[in-house]
């Protein structure tokens, strides 16, 4: 009896040490919702982009990605997102796809423009870029870098 009253004291305590950190890890991971406007941006590649994703300006985060959907006219992605109320964006303002890193996530960047008028919640991005996708870069950097078959060596002697 006492040895099973021991075994769930432990396995309370180890629980509620997991729960501790799930709270921790919550409130620190910066998922908390953004109050805005939504804005609109068409790209032709939102290549692991997600819902939640994070907006930014020169690295600052500004407001979060709320939805995704395809276009079926023009098959572009469009990618809607909340920012900051605070933020008042000049409508030739410009919207890429960027990364954290090589293995990091993906999150839309946008650069403020020089226009007087500003985008209206719900207005468009016009200007925008896609994401870059590695796999394909890496692949073209290796095959354009081995060279032909054929006698143009700069090594055969002359």
């Amino acid at each position: 009896m006492n040895n099973r009253l021991i075994e769930t004291l432990a396995g309370a305590a180890v629980i509620a040490v997991a729960i501790g950190f799930a709270a921790y890890s919550y409130s620190r991971a910066g998922i908390e919702s953004v109050d805005g406007y939504e804005l609109s941006a068409n790209f032709n590649r939102i290549d692991g982009l997600s819902v939640g994703n994070d907006v930014r300006i020169s690295g600052v985060k500004v407001g979060s990605v709320t939805g995704q959907e395809l276009d079926p006219k023009s098959y572009m992605a469009i990618v809607k997102m909340t920012v900051r109320g605070d933020i008042e964006l000049p409508a030739d303002s410009s919207a890429k796809i960027a990364s954290d890193g090589l293995l990091g996530g993906k999150f839309v960047a946008l650069e403020p423009g020089g226009d007087i008028d500003m985008l209206a919640p719900g207005g468009e991005i016009e200007y925008t870029q896609g994401s870059v996708n590695l796999e394909e870069l890496i692949g073209q950097v290796i095959y354009s870098s081995g060279g032909g078959s054929g006698g143009n060596s700069s090594d055969s002697p002359q």
